[in-house]
């Protein structure tokens, strides 16, 4: 069975911007819905790091209720602006113009996508911005069917820290036969 192929309006336009921007790294849509069922379960403030052209914040905010806010920060300052534009009509949606660490302001967050290499690298600058409770989702991994994980033909040091750090519950999900992304539970 494959996956629907339509997608909510507002990521169908976060898809658009992505095209215009020469972007090709969006968040997938087997990440997205993901992220939609996650967000759906979700209250306070989530947040995106690594923006991007908000693909991934687009499927957050398709899936979130009221008074749920979402916080996204992009570097490239014309970017966040194109994005800002993107969220205009959408209420629960802030971007920032700036690093990832513009957002710590708003921490800690229920739900956070983490689309930024170096920071899924340190379990604990994500271990900080996480409520207890919170789910930290980190995208971009191979699935790898051994253990230690392995990628490349080396262990992947950054999945093996995240899959047995104590602070957090955590599991590999595959979205796709080529794609998969970390789960993890704040305790």
């Amino acid at each position: 069975m494959s996956a629907p192929t339509e997608v909510p309006p507002l990521v169908g336009r976060a898809l658009d911007l992505s095209r215009r921007k020469g972007f090709i790294t969006a968040t997938r849509h087997e990440t997205g819905r993901l992220l939609a069922a996650l967000a759906a379960s979700k209250t306070g403030t989530l947040a995106e790091l690594g923006t991007g052209c908000g693909v991934g914040s687009a499927w957050l905010a398709s899936g979130v209720g009221k008074g749920t806010r979402i916080v996204s920060a992009e570097l490239d300052p014309a970017l966040a602006e194109a994005v800002q534009d993107l969220f205009a009509e959408c209420g629960s949606v802030e971007v920032t113009a700036g690093d990832w660490s513009a957002l710590e302001q708003y921490a800690p967050f229920s739900l956070l996508f983490v689309d930024v290499r170096d920071v899924k690298r340190s379990v604990d600058l994500v271990a900080d911005l996480t409520e207890p409770g919170g789910i930290a989702v980190l995208d971009d991994f191979t699935p790898s069917q051994t253990w230690p994980p392995i990628y490349e033909g080396r262990v992947d040091t950054v999945r093996e820290q995240w899959l047995t750090d104590e602070r957090f519950v955590a599991v590999e999900v595959m979205v796709a036969p080529d794609a998969s992304v970390i789960l993890a539970t704040r305790v």
